[in-house]
């Protein structure tokens, strides 16, 4: 069997061009997806969404709305602290 194809300086520098980028973004895409925290930026999202209810709701609930809504402020701090964290100290998507 024979294999009569050039390589080219060109052709080979174009390849290897190819190969780099392609492994860069590989690992770049490895990286993103482990700093991804798909399921604390749900619960913030959700988080977000009840504080806003709560602000819309009647006040008048015996000071348990109030209550609630600082509640939710807090998990909100503590979730964004949590996706903070785990983007720092590359943790997994949980």
């Amino acid at each position: 069997m024979k294999f009569d194809s050039q390589i080219t300086r060109r052709g080979f520098a174009v390849t290897a061009a190819t190969g780099a980028a392609t492994i860069v973004l590989l690992g770049a895409t490895a990286q993103s997806a482990k700093a991804y925290q798909g399921n604390m930026e749900r619960a913030l999202v959700s988080l977000r969404q009840a504080l806003q209810s709560l602000q819309e709701a009647t006040p008048n609930k015996g000071g348990h709305r109030a209550r609630a809504a600082e509640l939710v402020r807090q998990a909100i701090e503590e979730t964004e602290a949590g996706i903070a964290f785990a983007a720092e100290h590359g943790g997994a998507s949980r």
